[in-house]
Formats: structure tokens, C-alpha cells, sequence
């Protein structure tokens, strides 16, 4: 599977308002989630305001990246094992079940992260992905996203 453009521009407009990834979300993070071989890949970089204890990054920030690129490699994933030919308005489109983080180290303000997926399970509906958030090469929040497919009646 070929992957372009990043999974989040491929939502469609009614489930593209994320905070964390939603192009349509004028004061999200803008998350975008891409495909290198067998890992995704994001990269954020936080804004003075993201601060935590001076210097370094707030704590739930680093949770809500894990989070919304968790759900976007879970799409990429499921893509990938279905063949689904992803393009503008088809990909498939997933919630947070579980979201797990562990914070290794104190993640510093200013610099480049660098989020990176990798699949674990793959089931009918859900999703597993395990994240590391890297600084300079270096890990410093890990987590665990278990996505669930988006139903039809969302809401209902």
C-alpha cells in the first residue's frame, strides 16, 4: 500500500473536527499520520504554551498525540491488511477504546517529536497499536491505543 497523502486527509468531512488530527479543526494540532513501511510515523512539534514545568512538555499533550495518532494508524493499519485503496473520503475511521501512556522521561519544550506506530493485533473491529514519542532519537513516552472501527449508528 502506497500512502501519499496522510491518513487524516483522507477522512471524510464529517469525521475530520478532531481536536488532535481534524484538518477541519481550526485550533487542533493538525496531527498527520503517514506510512513508512511497517511503522507510522508523525512528527509535532509543541508550542511554548504546551509547558508543563518550565522547559518541559505538558503531560496531556503528549497523551491527546498518542492518542489521535493511535486512532490514525489504526486506519492505516486496517487498510493495509483489508486492501482497501485509500483516497480522498474512504478511509475507514476509528475511536479510542483503550489509551494507555507511560511517561519515561521528561519530554523537553522546542524540540521536534517524533510519534511512532507500530501494529500489534488486528481483529474484526479493533485495532491495537503500540506508540513511542522520541526526542532527538531518544524515547520518552510510550503508549498503547486500542482503536475501535467506527460504527454506523456513531451517536446513536
Amino acid at each position: 500500500m502506497k500512502l501519499i497523502k496522510p491518513i487524516q486527509d483522507l477522512y471524510s468531512e464529517d469525521f475530520s473536527h478532531c481536536y488532535g488530527c481534524g484538518r477541519l479543526n481550526d485550533e487542533g494540532h493538525h496531527l498527520k499520520t503517514y506510512l513508512d513501511d511497517e511503522i507510522t510515523i508523525s512528527k509535532f512539534i509543541p508550542k511554548d504554551y504546551h509547558i508543563a514545568i518550565e522547559g518541559f512538555v505538558y503531560g496531556g499533550l503528549l497523551a491527546s498525540l498518542i492518542d489521535c495518532h493511535g486512532t490514525g494508524s489504526a486506519a492505516i493499519f486496517y487498510a493495509k491488511v483489508n486492501k482497501i485503496e485509500l483516497k480522498e473520503g474512504n478511509s475507514p475511521r476509528f475511536v479510542t477504546g483503550k489509551l494507555n501512556v507511560n511517561y519515561i522521561k521528561p519530554t523537553p519544550l522546542g524540540k521536534e517529536l517524533v510519534i511512532k506506530g507500530k501494529l500489534m493485533v488486528m481483529a474484526k473491529r479493533k485495532v491495537k497499536i503500540a506508540i513511542d514519542v522520541l526526542v532527538e532519537g531518544v524515547v520518552t513516552v510510550t503508549g498503547e491505543v486500542t482503536a475501535v472501527l467506527l460504527p454506523d449508528n456513531f451517536g446513536s
